[in-house]
């Protein structure tokens, strides 16, 4: 079966207005909602890695990988009870460069400052059996960097990751969902399993390994919304 792959950003209250990239920042109560919702359905979720055996077909069920983009400390806050109460498993695709910082990446486009966890919180999350990813040292436009730097990104985020965190590393995503074919290859040759895109789709066998689709979940989505990118991608 497609296996959806989705993808989050913030748990949070929404902030109000015209704040840039609102939707983004899903309400507390919403993701506790659309994790009953999995339930409801029969589906487990799962971090990418534990749901990789699905998408390639080497296991049959109904699962949905959980990922969440940037290490947020609100989806450590927010998130991380609610996945323990359900008994699911997730990624987190951490900014190296900023565990224990904030979005220094959205704030020059008027993105309200947030925290990302600390060494202490992303070793708390992997000790109870999530996953730890990799989204480059600095989030960062991959496609606009000559491929020295790019390199780097990909594979010294990975690098350090594993360092400090005792860690496997085995998933990445492309920040922004930007890449280009030479962008697959420098994560492959990093020594990554799994890419994930931002382009919409529920993930198949034949599917590239280092370009996976995701569903992205907003914050105005409806239950009903939910549960179609849920099933029927």
């Amino acid at each position: 079966m497609p296996v959806p792959i989705l993808a989050y950003h913030q748990i949070a209250v929404p902030p109000s207005g015209r704040a840039p990239f609102r939707s983004m920042v899903v309400h507390p109560d919403a993701f506790r909602s659309q994790m009953k919702w999995l339930k409801r359905l029969g589906i487990q979720g799962l971090s990418l890695r534990e749901a990789m055996p699905y998408v390639t077909g080497a296991k049959t069920g109904r699962v949905a990988a959980i990922t969440f983009d940037d290490s947020y400390l609100n989806v450590y806050e927010n998130a991380l009870p609610v996945l323990q109460e359900h008994g699911f498993t997730a990624t987190n695709f951490v900014v190296a460069n900023q565990i224990g910082g904030g979005n220094v990446w959205d704030v020059p486009l008027g993105v309200g400052p947030a925290a990302c966890m600390s060494e202490e919180q992303l070793r708390h999350w992997s000790s109870l059996g999530h996953e730890i990813g990799s989204h480059t040292l600095d989030h960062v436009h991959l496609p606009h960097l000559d491929e020295g730097e790019a390199r780097r990104q990909i594979s010294q985020s990975r690098g350090l990751l594993k360092d400090m965190l005792a860690v496997e590393v085995s998933s990445f995503c492309f920040p922004y969902g930007d890449e280009k074919p030479l962008d697959r290859k420098l994560v492959r040759e990093a020594g990554y399993s799994v890419a994930t895109t931002t382009q919409r789709g529920r993930a198949r066998p034949h599917d590239d390994p280092f370009g996976l689709p995701r569903a992205t979940v907003r914050r105005n989505d409806t239950w009903l919304q939910f549960v179609r990118k849920c099933v029927s991608g």
